[in-house]
């Protein structure tokens, strides 16, 4: 009964303690909030409705006030950036670095805006001599060097690029995609040059860093159809198979040629008729339609086609199925189907692109590095119907 008497007594003590912990901590609460400039609010409140002209007037006016906020004027120079005013970025992060009692740690952060101020504003060897500075920072050095790898595939300097990626390797990013990337880059520039000895070193490349790299592949055959290796041309193509499927449209006609060359064109047909009925998403009608017209007759080639439709119903699939009929109609039918014919292309074009996976992007052309968002290998090969 004393035990239970005593702490009876003690639970008006814990809750007293609570509740003076609890004002003093909202007396602080509240004097730091009285000591925010007004400014501040305002500019945030501006940067949410998104008018960051207002937003960067108010924050000047709080960056003037407080000139040894370190945070604030950081934030200016960002918000200055973002709306295209470099100069006024580049001016005040200068401005910054003159401040007395910045911090080694500090001094690294400001350079390193001041190196995306000259990056944004074109000047992008300036940004890179403060970047390298940057390096041996512990605060600021991996910052340096993503942004570094980021100005030498913009200035398409691959064999920087690879160091860079090597030295950013970690167990969380490998960066062996990039590499590979970056080694199919240095082929296709010595392929472009007919220095087939330098372009197939790179090719090994980066198949070293990653062995399903599809376009290393590509180019391995590329590479050996220009010296004379038609057979060697085919496997290397026929391997994009295993690598990714998807891609098999983009070697389709350069495996068919290689077929051709060698006298073979029936088991181009074949391969190819294979490849449309195991993948029927591949984009290969067109391709096979006149493959199967020039060497089995138009019959074949219609019947070709009405396979493939009925497989996987595509606009650009329709419009060829109308046009290998159009032979046969009446002169009255084959204007009517000109119009239909018409229609279905104009909705294919605009309908039909190629779409980067990640930030989806879509363009007419193909690209290995999406212009958007910078990311490698990520365009769709086959073009998809949007809607």
């Amino acid at each position: 009964m004393d035990i239970d008497l005593w702490w009876l007594l003690l639970f008006p003590a814990f809750f007293g303690l609570g509740w003076l912990a609890a004002r003093v901590d909202m007396r602080a609460v509240l004097k730091q909030a009285r000591e925010v400039p007004a400014g501040f609010y305002k500019g945030l409140d501006a940067l949410v409705d998104d008018k960051t002209d207002v937003a960067a007037r108010s924050l000047a006016e709080v960056a003037r006030a407080h000139p040894h906020a370190l945070e604030v004027q950081l934030s200016l120079g960002k918000l200055y950036r973002r709306r295209g005013e470099n100069d006024r970025a580049i001016r005040l992060h200068q401005q910054v670095l003159e401040l007395p009692d910045l911090s080694n740690e500090q001094k690294a952060l400001v350079r390193f805006e001041l190196s995306q101020d000259f990056h944004k504003a074109g000047l992008v060897d300036r940004a890179e001599e403060i970047l390298v500075k940057l390096l041996p920072s512990q605060t600021m050095g991996r910052a340096a060097r993503e942004q570094l790898l980021s100005i030498y595939q913009q200035d398409r300097d691959w064999e920087k690029a690879v160091a860079t990626a090597r030295e950013l390797r970690s167990d969380a990013h490998s960066f062996q995609h990039e590499v590979a990337q970056f080694f199919c880059e240095l082929a296709q520039g010595a392929l472009y040059q007919s220095d087939y000895d330098k372009a197939r070193r790179y090719v090994q490349e980066a198949f070293a860093a990653n062995r399903k790299c599809v376009r290393a592949s590509i180019l391995l055959g590329d590479i050996e159809v220009a010296t004379g290796q038609p057979e060697a041309a085919i496997a290397a193509w026929q391997a994009v198979e295993k690598q990714n499927y998807e891609y098999l449209a983009m070697v389709a006609e350069r495996l068919f040629d290689a077929y051709e060359s060698l006298g073979k064109a029936a088991e181009g047909i074949a391969l190819l008729r294979g490849y449309q009925r195991t993948f029927s998403q591949l984009e290969l009608t067109d391709l096979l339609y006149q493959k199967v017209a020039t060497y089995e007759g138009e019959a074949k080639a219609l019947e070709a086609v009405r396979e493939a439709v009925h497989a996987r119903p595509n606009l650009l699939g329709v419009y060829r199925l109308v046009e290998a009929q159009m032979d046969e109609l009446s002169p009255e039918g084959r204007m009517d189907a000109e119009v239909a014919r018409a229609l279905i292309m104009k909705h294919a074009q605009r309908l039909t692109v190629h779409r980067c996976k990640r930030c989806n992007f879509r363009s007419r052309a193909f690209f290995w590095h999406c212009p958007a968002c910078g990311e490698w290998e990520s365009f769709t090969p086959n073009r998809s119907e949007t809607h």
